[in-house]
């Protein structure tokens, strides 16, 4: 029993509707409630016109534990919030809900950010090895023709050895994807913009430019942010410059892809796609994306799903942990990087 001498800090989730469901299990809770003094049931949805039990825990709240769906801190929001001094974001992106305002106000910021990443590094490591093998095309083809087939001789160009993999985007996912590509035998190009040279040789890729890296490498994989920059990065031009037969990967942000430019060469067996992002973010219903032999088209699953929005938990607690203790957040999400991130 804690006393009235109480010195946790008050703490209220803000998130989307059935997200805390999914993203806290009991030991979760548990920890939640041992760090701080938080009403377990008491979600805030709605920050702008809040309920009367929010309006008061909102008044009363020094951190805030956000996720997906978190309402946006704005200014208005901020004035009926006097003792808030941190968020943590139980997800990736803090731009949705972390307003000027915030920054203003000097509130302390931290995500999982770094937690997110795995599961989309792991996810584009599977479709770089399956692109690789030409997995969907022999299954596909297998199911065709349901019988002993020459399969050596249809797959004279397949495989991984010393493949060349371009990495567009050296961001915390595209860092974890040349971590665990180190241990095949690909030649690994990245562009970056903000990597240099010398960084490059430590991660054990080579720095080349867009264009380069579109004509060399047979499986082009997008790790960059979303940013007016990297809006269509990936056009006509690119598209072209992509040698027959490659495949782009897609985890990142539909927008990154000029998928008008892009569909000519699906729709022409010309080049193969493994897309979880798309723009619009849900084709329409008539897309040939869902009916393309050389598409493989996923419903943004390569972000945490599951069991794997504990991991982003684990990881806000262990920051909620280090605030308790009067320690920096060791994953702090700071204005200036802003520019540059998702």
């Amino acid at each position: 029993m804690h006393h009235a001498t109480d010195n946790r800090p008050t703490l209220l989730l803000a998130m989307g509707p059935g997200i805390p469901e999914r993203l806290l299990t009991d030991a979760h809770r548990a920890r939640l409630a041992a760090l701080t003094r938080t009403d377990p049931h008491l979600v805030a949805h709605d920050l702008a016109a809040p309920a009367p039990r929010v309006a008061a825990a909102l008044g009363e709240a020094e951190v805030l534990l956000t996720c997906w769906g978190a309402p946006p801190l704005t200014a208005d929001v901020l004035a009926r919030a006097p003792r808030l001094r941190a968020v943590v974001h139980a997800a990736g992106s803090v731009k949705h809900h972390i307003t000027d305002a915030c920054w203003k106000r000097g509130l302390a910021v931290t995500s999982a950010a770094a937690a997110n990443a795995l599961p989309v590094a792991e996810y584009t490591l599977a479709a770089i090895l399956f692109a690789g093998k030409r997995v969907l095309h022999s299954a596909q083809r297998y199911g065709e023709v349901r019988a002993d087939h020459a399969w050596t001789a249809e797959s004279a160009a397949w495989g991984n050895y010393r493949r060349t993999v371009g990495l567009i985007g050296a961001s915390r996912i595209g860092r974890r994807v040349i971590e665990l590509l180190r241990p095949f035998d690909f030649e690994v190009l990245l562009h970056d913009p903000y990597v240099e040279a010398a960084e490059a040789r430590d991660l054990g890729v080579e720095l080349v430019s867009l264009d380069e890296l579109c004509a060399r490498a047979s499986i082009v994989s997008v790790h960059a942010p979303q940013l007016p920059a990297t809006h269509r990065m990936i056009g006509a031009a690119q598209l072209a410059a992509m040698p027959d037969g490659a495949t782009l990967i897609n985890t990142a942000r539909g927008s990154l892809v000029d998928e008008a430019a892009l569909l000519p060469h699906l729709r022409a067996g010309r080049l193969h796609a493994v897309l979880d992002v798309t723009d619009p973010e849900v084709p329409p219903a008539g897309s040939p994306l869902y009916e393309l032999p050389n598409v493989l088209l996923t419903p943004h699953v390569a972000g945490s799903l599951g069991n794997e929005l504990h991991r982003m938990a684990d990881q806000a607690l262990d920051e909620l942990e280090r605030y308790v203790r009067g320690e920096p957040f060791l994953e702090a999400v700071l204005p200036t990087a802003l520019e540059r991130s998702a």
